[in-house]
């Protein structure tokens, strides 16, 4: 059995939650001994689909064509494309409709939660599927005191640390980080996360970008090394989202053990319980009083993150690996391939 990975614009989605999703696919394979490739001119008995755009339609008709089985992984829904990019908003209203026709051409889909299986389900896509968490390496993501500090040292840090890791999107609530940090001005609030895409956002993210308050930082990308570092010195995860298909960076921060404050929205459900594993909030109010509450409750903060790292390892990509050979090897079979 060998399996096409695929996802268009790899350089640029590099540093987006389906690039990461891309090598954790990668990465997972790899720890249960299945052959993949990344190159559509390469031979190969299955394609797995990550992306939605000319590339990702092409490889479906081809397959189509050749009779081979395809996997499309849904990490796009017309949900998560609004309050993104310029006129997002006005693109995902026929993003429904395109959705639905691209992910009925697959033979089997995969949703990182059952939040988004009931998402994609509602727009009548009706193609046999299955919830398989993106995962996370949790040999890699632990908490590392050493790089804590080194990530301190570098920014200066000297009070409370509140982090979170997105692309600077209005639907991952940077203006609520920003809100929420000027109610707390002796904390450090820092957002990583891509900053090279600046000529595409909105004007009021780009003038908050531009011009944060002291006490906020926005450093851009950072590599995997070094958001262990920044994960490990944070003091709180606030993670404001309005929208998500799961949240890599949740998953993340929860391998190292970070006290989460999240947003109370429905893809959360099941997994992350409120005062077990992580706090959820409805408000900023809600969000300031939370970040306070963990900075001044290190007992609470320490378990919330205890009780995380054991949600991430319940997703660690082996148990990943695993789960995706199984659909693959029913996909096939089902296409009368046999293994």
């Amino acid at each position: 059995m060998k399996v096409l990975l695929y996802a268009e614009a790899k350089r640029i989605l590099s540093r987006s939650g389906i690039g990461v999703a891309l090598k954790h696919q990668m990465e997972a394979l790899k720890r249960v001994q299945v052959d993949f490739t990344l190159s559509v001119d390469d031979e190969y008995d299955l394609a797995h689909i990550n992306t939605i755009g000319p590339g990702a339609r092409f490889v479906a008709s081809s397959c189509r064509s050749k009779n081979i089985p395809i996997v499309w992984h849904v990490h796009t829904t017309a949900e998560d494309i609004r309050q993104s990019f310029i006129f997002s908003n006005m693109y995902s209203k026929y993003a429904r409709y395109i959705l639905r026709r691209l992910y009925s051409k697959a033979d089997f889909l995969l949703f990182p939660t059952p939040y988004t299986e009931s998402v994609v389900r509602s727009y009548g896509v009706t193609v046999p599927g299955r919830v398989i968490s993106n995962g996370v390496d949790t040999n890699f993501f632990k908490r590392d005191e050493e790089k804590a500090k080194n990530f301190r040292e570098k920014f200066n840090l000297t009070g409370p640390v509140v982090l979170c890791v997105a692309l600077p999107f209005k639907r991952k609530g940077i203006h609520d980080f920003v809100e929420v940090a000027r109610r707390l001005k002796d904390y450090h609030f820092i957002w990583i996360g891509f900053k090279n895409i600046v000529s595409l956002l909105p004007k009021d993210v780009r003038q908050i970008l531009k011009n944060p308050p002291p006490n906020v930082v926005f450093p851009g990308f950072m590599p995997q090394d070094e958001l262990i570092g920044a994960y490990s010195a944070a003091d709180v995860f606030f993670f404001p989202s309005y929208e998500e298909n799961e949240g890599i960076a949740v998953l993340e921060a929860s391998s190292c053990e970070c006290a989460i404050v999240l947003r109370d929205i429905p893809v959360y459900k099941g997994w992350l319980q409120n005062g077990v594993n992580c706090l959820k909030g409805k408000s900023n109010e809600d969000f300031e009083k939370f970040i306070k509450k963990l900075v001044e409750d290190r007992d609470l903060a320490k378990r919330l993150g205890q009780n995380a790292r054991k949600v991430a390892l319940e997703r660690d990509l082996t148990i990943i690996g695993q789960k995706l050979k199984l659909v693959y090897e029913e996909v096939l079979k089902n296409h009368g391939k046999g293994k």
